[in-house]
């Protein structure tokens, strides 16, 4: 393919993205209400209630949130798209590591989300919402409350793909689980000032909630990394390490038992 040819097919790839993207974001808006009644459990869930302040305010929301849904449900379409791109160009082996990053990066990343809004953020917001005391009366506009939300969860997708980042760049000799070590103080430092600048609040046992699953990939990243020159090492010596061998085994014994024997 030419260069013309291949900022075309680009192109055809970025509009079915952004078509899909809006598609599912209008798709998302009809459950607009039923999204927006999960983000507010934590907050509802106290007794308390959220307003709005502004006439549109709560109209855009609603698109804001709609957007960031249809966002995570086109990311499929997106990330096969940018699939298709990327593997004519590979050889055999390069493909199965490709489809292997894509397919993990998409788990980790809605993995990372999830876990950000059922485990973390809840936690976050239910002690937050109790800390003001009796005297203090919440008055959370739906705007505000959104926002801090998506801001939130956003970073909790990105920063769970670090064991699969770790994994790809021990493969390329760029870091080493010695490196990672040495590391951790600087990792522990670096969790804090992300949660520090995520949370925005001065309150050091939220800052310290969003830190430790943050701290906790490193320490998880430098595992992957370590079990990645372990396998390397295998293979330089000559020996292989099959860990789908089991897998297939099974595979195999399931399709015995499921054609009749003649």
């Amino acid at each position: 393919m030419t260069v013309v040819e291949h900022l075309e097919e680009l192109r055809r790839l970025l509009i079915i993205s952004i078509v899909s993207t809006f598609v599912m974001a209008v798709v998302c808006w009809f459950f607009s209400d039923a999204f927006l009644k999960i983000l507010l459990e934590p907050v509802t869930g106290t007794g308390n209630k959220i307003i709005y302040i502004g006439v549109t305010e709560a109209v855009f929301t609603k698109i804001k949130l709609a957007f960031f849904l249809g966002f995570l449900a086109s990311l499929p379409v997106t990330l096969w798209q940018f699939w298709g791109f990327i593997i004519p160009a590979l050889r055999k082996v390069e493909r199965v590591y490709f489809t292997f990053f894509v397919f993990t990066s998409f788990i980790l990343f809605i993995g990372g989300i999830a876990f950000g809004f059922l485990v973390v953020f809840k936690m976050c917001v239910s002690f937050l919402m109790r800390y003001g005391g009796a005297q203090l009366i919440p008055m959370l506009t739906i705007g505000n409350y959104v926002s801090f939300t998506l801001n939130f969860l956003l970073p909790f997708g990105l920063i769970f793909e670090m064991p699969l980042a770790s994994y790809f760049l021990a493969r390329l000799g760029i870091i080493s689980y010695r490196t990672m070590i040495k590391g951790r103080k600087f990792a522990i430092l670096a969790a804090v000032i992300i949660a520090s600048a995520v949370v925005a609040s001065p309150d050091i046992f939220t800052v310290l909630l969003f830190a430790s699953p943050i701290y906790l990939l490193y320490e998880i990243s430098a595992t992957v990394v370590r079990v990645t020159e372990w396998a390397m090492g295998l293979k330089k010596s000559g020996r292989t390490l099959n860990i789908l061998a089991p897998i297939k085994r099974l595979m195999k014994r399931a399709r015995d038992l499921m054609v009749p024997a003649k």
